[in-house]
């Protein structure tokens, strides 16, 4: 049980290192090329999806993929809403962030599946 929480919060702990890091590159694009305003926040919910993928494939081993996904994809849409909203100086709570949570979820979930199975092959 330990373990498994281990797995979990370095998972999360890595997405959202991984998401900070895409934001910062993307917002380097975005400064030097023309890019609508309109494409930043899906490209951004991308990010944050890859962001569970590498860190589940990273750090989820042994049993209980499923389980431990989704708690990854929502530990993880969490702390991410927390650096981005402290970084905006702007902690809202909408709908928004429900749908990202959900999203992470799923992705987190897909990713545990994966990672648990993939290992064992």
């Amino acid at each position: 049980m330990l373990k498994d929480i281990f797995q979990v919060s370095k998972a999360a702990c890595a997405s959202v290192v991984f998401a900070l890091l895409y934001s910062l590159i993307f917002a380097a694009v975005v400064g030097i090329f023309s890019i609508p305003s309109a494409a930043i926040m899906p490209v951004n919910q991308v990010f944050k999806v890859l962001a569970v993928a590498f860190g589940g494939m990273l750090f989820i081993r042994g049993e209980r993929g499923l389980l431990k996904g989704v708690v990854l994809g929502i530990s993880a849409a969490v702390q991410m809403w927390m650096l981005f909203s402290a970084i905006a100086c702007s902690f809202q709570l909408g709908w928004t962030q429900l749908l990202e949570a959900l999203i992470c979820a799923f992705a987190g979930g897909i990713t545990g599946v994966l990672a648990v199975n993939l290992r064992r092959a």
